[in-house]
């Protein structure tokens, strides 16, 4: 077989190592600031982050700033243990819960509500504030490790979260929330 010429060469090398697209870049609005020499101000992008006590950068409350105490899944801890007891035809249905609930199932609990997403594409999700909580229960699993968080809304609905981790904090926070709203029902 002869050897391919340069332009041959270069376009196979291009079929077979295609360049590299350019660099995207994208021009930001210009912003005016009015200013007492009444000169444009350079433009540049400003973030504000909030921090977990609800403050914004300058130290002001954010009043429409959420606070996120918990978010995340199921702990890990069920899923092992689960899968470990998966290896016996007899728990298999709860190992695939289990795995399910790993994969499929987030909590979040902020300052003002808590937020359960579930489903395949993240589309089952519920959400209710904590002037709507009446009642707390938790209910630890493995020597306290997680636990599941039952909480009873004041409709009657009561809604299971499983494995949680950090359980006991969770749901203290969750109790405190209730409490501050005023909803909470304390029996005794």
């Amino acid at each position: 077989m002869p050897p391919l010429s340069t332009a041959a060469a270069a376009a196979v090398s291009s079929i077979l190592r295609p360049n590299p697209p350019q660099a995207l870049t994208i021009p930001l609005p210009q912003t005016r600031r009015s200013s007492s020499s009444g000169a444009a101000a350079s433009p540049r992008l400003v973030l504000a982050r909030a921090s977990a006590s609800g403050t914004t950068r300058g130290g002001e409350a954010g009043a429409g700033a959420e606070t996120v105490f918990f978010d995340g899944g199921a702990h890990y801890g069920d899923l092992a243990a689960n899968l470990l007891l998966g290896l016996t035809l007899l728990w298999l249905p709860l190992t695939l819960a289990a795995v399910s609930r790993a994969f499929i199932l987030r909590y979040r609990f902020t300052s003002r509500r808590v937020t359960v997403v579930s489903g395949l594409s993240g589309a089952d999700r519920t959400d209710f504030t904590y002037s709507s909580v009446t009642s707390v229960v938790v209910v630890p699993r493995f020597v306290g490790e997680w636990g599941d968080i039952i909480i009873t809304l004041r409709d009657g609905t009561k809604v299971d979260l499983r494995s949680v981790p950090r359980f006991r904090e969770v749901a203290d926070y969750c109790r405190s929330m209730a409490a501050a709203e005023g909803s909470l029902v304390v029996t005794q």
